[in-house]
């Protein structure tokens, strides 16, 4: 059987991955897709350690995530769509709608 070494550097590669598009993309939904990208990082790291020790809470943590994501996914595009209608963009250095 394989450590979880293995794994945890797939979460970190996952997890990094995310960062930078969070960082350097301009517009919303890929930065709403690599937030995704993060938290599937964390779960896979989650899943690995869990399984390592023979214990169910990683699995546990990974799927409290998972409910997490998706609500996050459905309140951001919810979000994106009303910006889209009010300013037809999705371009957050555009956008100002939040600013007093």
């Amino acid at each position: 059987m394989m450590g979880p070494s293995a794994y945890l550097i797939l979460s970190g590669i996952l997890f990094a991955i995310g960062a930078i598009g969070v960082v350097a993309r301009k517009n919303a939904l890929i930065i709403l897709m690599s937030v995704e990208l993060m938290l599937n990082g964390v779960n896979v790291a989650f899943v690995a350690v869990g399984s390592y020790m023979g214990d169910p809470t990683g699995g546990i943590f990974a799927f409290m995530v998972m409910t997490v994501a998706a609500a996050e996914a459905a309140v951001g595009l919810s979000i994106l769509i009303a910006i889209y209608r009010l300013k037809e963009t999705i371009d957050i250095t555009e956008l100002s709608v939040l600013k007093w």
